[in-house]
């Protein structure tokens, strides 16, 4: 029985065995030994998506691949990558992602199988970036899949429930610089007065709160690409909403040394350095801490944050941090974004995963019943309320008995949403 945990502690997997493989050969190997099986990403998940009693097998060890196609429009990066390790290597081709999530620690097909999103009106999920994707069934087939397939759109936002991601093929574009800016205490009704206005002023826009007060918002980050054409609309907006420039550099939660967050201060610098909140040589966030996550359809924003402010006086004491950001909706089954563009409301909670799980029925009977949670966090729903959300779920439920149909994948976390 192995004693791994996951990033932030709260889980100790239950599988019997860890497994490394250094090729694709022993990865093959491994798979024909039968029995459950499931595959471990970077390690970034907050529930027990990943996890098994049978075989847990981990990329990290696999070969690295990073090839820029001759076109120059796209990359093949191996599954088990980090984005924060194909980055510098995509920039010293002239090229760049369009998005990238507040971490950069993450590997590309777990955050893609998660729905892992990084913030702006005009951007998709990271899983949007996807163009094609190499998978290896439980039982040894290789399925290669490109947009416009028939199972593309299924396949992509998986759960781990179709195989193992051998590569993913990633659309790119030529480099870009990103100046990013802080602004702080905003009135709250004052910004969902003008939400549109304010999450559309900058490439990526993400709103900081504690919830410790409910009159103004913590913190406005605003990451933009330049050359800039919007510096003083953002600085009318933002004078109109009582916000007051960052004099130093921040981090989400107040109070904490920001050493570990990208530059600030309108310092230009190239995307995969100011696109994520949080460098890749340091330890992200606060470490010891659960997350969850509700995406809701843009219409429903206003309304969503108004009902979670609300519940402010139980929310803040279990609280770091929340966010909240946006992400233009694609046509991917399981994508939180499937469908409508959508805002994200993120917490970032203590580590008290007993009161958080009290806690989360009173915001999910809040929110809409529009809202899904971000399938890699904490979250209370049913699974069978949690399907209703999704209506291509028994599109989905097919492609996964098609790929895997001894269901060698299908842990307890499948099972609660009905797979």
């Amino acid at each position: 029985m192995t004693t791994e945990r996951n990033w932030a502690g709260n889980l100790t997997y239950r599988a019997s065995t860890l497994a490394h493989p250094a090729s694709v050969d022993e990865l093959g190997d491994l798979l024909d030994r039968g029995g459950p099986v499931r595959v471990l990403g970077s390690r970034h998940c907050f529930n027990d998506i990943a996890d098994t009693e049978g075989l847990l097998i981990a990329l990290d060890r696999l070969p690295m691949v990073c090839e820029v196609h001759a076109d120059r429009t796209a990359v093949r990066v191996s599954g088990g990558a980090r984005y924060g390790d194909i980055a510098p290597l995509l920039e010293a081709e002239g090229l760049a992602l369009a998005n990238l999530a507040s971490l950069p620690h993450i590997s590309v097909a777990g955050a893609i199988a998660t729905g892992t999103h990084g913030s702006g009106d005009a951007i998709g999920s990271l899983a949007s970036a996807v163009r094609g994707l190499t998978i290896l069934t439980p039982s040894g087939e290789t399925r290669v899949l490109q947009r416009g397939d028939a199972d593309f759109d299924g396949a992509v936002v998986s759960l781990g429930a179709l195989g193992v991601v051998l590569d993913v093929t990633l659309d790119v574009e030529p480099t870009y610089q990103v100046a990013q800016h802080v602004f702080e205490r905003p009135d709250w009704d004052a910004v969902l007065a003008d939400f549109d206005a304010v999450t559309s002023i900058g490439t990526s826009v993400s709103l900081f709160s504690t919830w410790e007060h409910t009159d103004a918002v913590d913190q406005i980050w605003v990451k933009q690409r330049l050359p800039e054409a919007r510096e003083a609309a953002r600085e009318s907006l933002f004078e109109r909403l009582g916000a007051v420039p960052a004099v130093s550099k921040r981090h989400p939660i107040l109070g904490v040394d920001p050493v570990a967050c990208t530059e600030q201060l309108g310092v230009a610098g190239p995307w995969f350095e100011r696109l994520a909140h949080f460098k890749l040589d340091f330890t992200p966030s606060a470490g010891a801490e659960l997350q969850s996550e509700y995406l809701v359809p843009r219409a429903d924003a206003v309304a969503s944050i108004q009902a979670v402010r609300t519940l402010a006086g139980r929310i803040a004491p279990l609280l770091l941090v929340s966010e909240i950001r946006t992400v233009r909706a694609d046509d991917l089954w399981l994508s939180s974004s499937s469908g409508a563009d959508v805002v994200g409301i993120h917490f970032t909670w203590r580590p008290d995963e007993a009161g958080v799980r009290e806690l989360l029925p009173a915001i999910e009977a809040a929110l809409p019943g529009t809202a899904r949670p971000h399938w890699g966090k904490v979250f209370t729903l049913d699974g069978a309320e949690v399907r209703t959300r999704y209506p291509r779920w028994a599109d989905f439920a097919a492609l996964a008995a098609r790929y895997d149909p001894d269901r060698r994948l299908v842990n307890p976390y499948l099972q609660r949403l009905g797979l």
